[in-house]
């Protein structure tokens, strides 16, 4: 599964037209259209406001609009190059000034395109790679060593409480839980506490 790194703008310019595409993070549906609908009240003195937006854990939910655009040419083109990319939770809208020039369907699908994919381009995309947050909990003898190594691994706690021991909240990716639960017991000679806590995801950059 795969987003975009973060919310972002570009412009591309042809024959006069400007497209200014905007993408932005969206959690779910409701919040899709909650942002198409506050871009296009910021944006009414544009002559089109296309749309489109894949959203839900696997991509399940897509809409596009041509806001009146020739059928076809805006809002479907902008789609595919989200599904094609693999994204979802994204949301997209070009805007376009127009420039007194016809582009024809051909033009209008290939500089709608051009737009979306060239701002993905630029913002970036992390693919969200399953994890379930470990805790492990050692005693304070213990915890210097253990923390060195933990990092020696390249796992970096998202918490690190110090009480009557030390407890290390580690994102672990799903297909290593039991190596490296195995690991944290060897390390420890067997003296830590491992537990499982919630499932989520973190974001890894896409080349």
């Amino acid at each position: 599964m795969r987003m975009i790194r973060q919310g972002g703008s570009r412009e591309l310019e042809i024959r006069r037209s400007r497209f200014v595409c905007t993408l932005a993070r969206a959690a779910d549906e409701a919040e899709a259209a909650a942002f198409v609908a506050a871009h296009r009240r910021a944006h009414r003195d544009a002559t089109h406001n296309c749309t489109a937006y894949v959203v839900g854990e696997h991509g399940e939910i897509t809409k596009s609009s041509d806001d009146g655009e020739p059928a076809g040419t805006a809002g479907v083109p902008m789609l595919e190059v989200l599904t094609r990319r693999g994204l979802t939770g994204t949301v997209a809208v070009v805007t376009r000034y127009f420039g007194g020039v016809k582009l024809g369907a051909g033009g209008l699908v290939r500089a709608y395109t051009q737009a979306v994919a060239d701002t993905i381009d630029a913002v970036g995309v992390v693919e969200l790679r399953p994890v379930v947050t470990v805790t492990v909990g050692v005693e304070h003898a213990l915890s210097g060593r253990f923390l060195g190594d933990l990092h020696s691994r390249g796992h970096q706690p998202a918490d690190v409480r110090y009480g009557a021991g030390v407890e290390a909240d580690v994102a672990v990716p799903v297909p290593e839980l039991e190596a490296f639960e195995a690991w944290a017991a060897q390390v420890t000679a067997g003296r830590a506490s491992v537990r499982r806590g919630a499932p989520g995801h973190v974001e890894v950059p896409v080349p």
